[in-house]
């Protein structure tokens, strides 16, 4: 839980467990600090009485205050038991205002699937000029685990002309097979960071795409995939230790959204075992 005595920001903290019940995934704990919750589970697929995981459960994350503040401090913990299966997402983008007095803000975002299927795709951040935050998603699964993930970035406010300026964005996610880290990956991003060439090269958004476990068939299937849908983003794939791994570059998040939700759907049957049921509230 979070330390309520240092912090002069929201604290919040939600903390999620997820098992199979009867064949159907449930959410069996569900405790929350502060503003950090969940709308609700829905239920938009077939129960598969051979399907060797729960029916899944969608689950929509809210953050009430709409958008992040100097000093807040959020945690999330996620945990997905044996034969379970869980889509995690969120109704809209979260916002990172301008770093004030109190600070930087935090979020880290701690996911556990054990045996289980656990599908993280929340909508994307956007960062806004002078922004400060620190962004950790530590991801640990055991073996017979299946994930899907993807976190994507906006950098200051592109459509009107806003940049970053003296911004500062820290992000760090992780992906651990039984202890062993599989894939480690940390970025520091400020004004620098976006017009330097070693950097995002112009662009104002960069997100991250990563399967488990995957194969080189899968590796194939995912260049095809981005060959025809990237338009105006850049993106490029790679297999690292059984992990798929694409990077995006765009100058719109909706696109490089929308190029990511295409990877899922083409790629879900063969990492996770079923045809893709996009959560309703993307549709919204």
């Amino acid at each position: 839980m979070i330390d309520t005595s240092v912090q002069s920001g929201w604290l919040a903290n939600l903390d999620l467990k997820l098992d199979n019940v009867d064949g159907v995934t449930r959410i069996t704990r569900r405790r929350h600090v502060g503003p950090l919750l969940v709308q609700r589970a829905f239920y938009p697929e077939a129960v598969s009485i051979a399907a060797p995981l729960g029916a899944p459960c969608h689950v929509y994350l809210v953050h009430p205050p709409g958008g992040v503040a100097s000093g807040d401090d959020l945690r999330l913990d996620v945990e997905v038991t044996v034969g379970a299966h869980a889509l995690l997402t969120t109704p809209a983008a979260g916002k990172f205002y301008r770093r004030g007095s109190a600070g930087a803000s935090r979020l880290v975002q701690s996911l556990s699937v054990d045996r289980a299927a656990l599908e993280w795709l929340p909508q994307e951040n956007i960062f806004y000029p002078n922004a400060a935050a620190e962004l950790s998603t530590l991801v640990h699964v055991t073996g017979g685990s299946r994930f899907i993930g993807w976190e994507i970035a906006c950098f200051g406010l592109p459509a009107s002309g806003g940049t970053l300026e003296s911004g500062s964005i820290r992000q760090n996610f992780e992906l651990w097979l039984d202890g062993r880290p599989l894939f480690l990956d940390r970025v520091t991003i400020q004004a620098a960071s976006l017009s330097a060439r070693w950097g995002l090269a112009g662009h104002s958004t960069l997100g991250t795409w990563v399967g488990f476990p995957a194969d080189l068939k899968d590796l194939k299937a995912a260049r095809a995939i981005i060959d025809t849908t990237c338009g105006d983003s850049t993106a490029a794939c790679t297999l690292v230790d059984g992990a798929l791994v694409c990077r995006g570059l765009g100058d719109r998040a909706d696109r490089l959204k929308q190029v990511f939700v295409e990877l899922w759907k083409g790629l879900r049957p063969s990492l996770i075992g079923r045809e893709a049921v996009p959560p309703r509230v993307w549709a919204t």
